[in-house]
């Protein structure tokens, strides 16, 4: 099959990352041959000293560089993109994007650079006996707590760049496993947060006086092959701006950028 009858019938796979200083957007055909590309270079910034992304950056970035593959693929093949067969995000792993009930990001996202988790990384280290680093992010959420941030009482979800988008896309507050690693702790037998790990935070978060259980704000989680949702019409218009795109596209679950 022609790669442009191929583009014509969704028989492609479209992949986006979001690294720390571009973000990529390739397509593939049914081979896994790389047939387009786009990109968009992006720089993290230091405001209230925190290293951040604003969503302006966030989605403008991501709807640049799809607009650069769509180029792409006129450019070559003298076709419109206005669908795929499915669609996978990764991104930089941990940081912090707390929510309320509204869906409202509270604070600036906090990137994996951020090393104001010092306390909270130390703390959970010993209540878990297991090594958590500064940059996981429920060091962040409970470094957030100890410092009494008056935001904490109001988050309802909170979850990676790459779980933000693809909610965003698809409607699904879900997260692949590797991706999920590296905000809480998981049990490799059950492929989740570990429940003892879990049910122990829930107890420092009580000694804290909040009113949040962590399984109730924290994505699912999901493996490889999973059902991780379809892209939704308001999240085809929010990727291409266009409108061209179909919505209805399957997703697979989230991932990071590290195994």
């Amino acid at each position: 099959m022609e790669t442009k009858q191929m583009i014509a019938d969704g028989k492609t796979a479209l992949g986006i990352e979001f690294g720390s200083t571009r973000i990529k957007v390739v397509l593939i055909d049914k081979d896994h041959h790389p047939i387009a590309s786009g990109s968009h270079d992006w720089e993290n910034r230091l405001e209230n000293n925190i290293w951040t992304y604003t969503l302006e950056d966030i989605w403008s970035g991501l709807q640049d560089s799809y607009q650069n593959l769509v180029n792409d693929v006129k450019e070559k093949y003298d076709i419109t993109l206005t669908k795929v067969g499915s669609i996978g995000f990764s991104a930089m792993m941990h940081g912090y994007m707390a929510f309320d009930k509204d869906g409202e990001l509270l604070v600036p996202f906090r990137t994996w650079r951020n090393t104001m988790t010092e306390e909270a990384s130390e703390k959970l280290t010993k209540e878990f006996n297991y090594h958590i680093p500064q940059r996981w992010s429920i060091a962040h959420l409970y470094q957030a707590m100890l410092n009494k941030e008056e935001h904490v009482k109001d988050v309802k979800f909170f979850t990676t760049l790459a779980g933000y988008i693809h909610w965003k896309l698809t409607g699904k507050k879900v997260l692949g496993v590797g991706e999920a690693s590296g905000m809480f702790p998981i049990d490799s037998t059950t492929c989740t947060y570990d429940a003892k790990m879990v049910e122990q935070f829930d107890e420092l978060v009580v000694g804290k006086g909040y009113d949040i259980k962590l399984l109730d704000i924290i994505p699912e989680v999901i493996t490889a092959g999973d059902d991780a949702g379809v892209l939704t019409d308001e999240g085809a218009k929010l990727l291409d701006v266009s409108g061209k795109l179909s919505g209805g596209i399957p997703l697979c679950p989230p991932e990071g950028d590290a195994g």
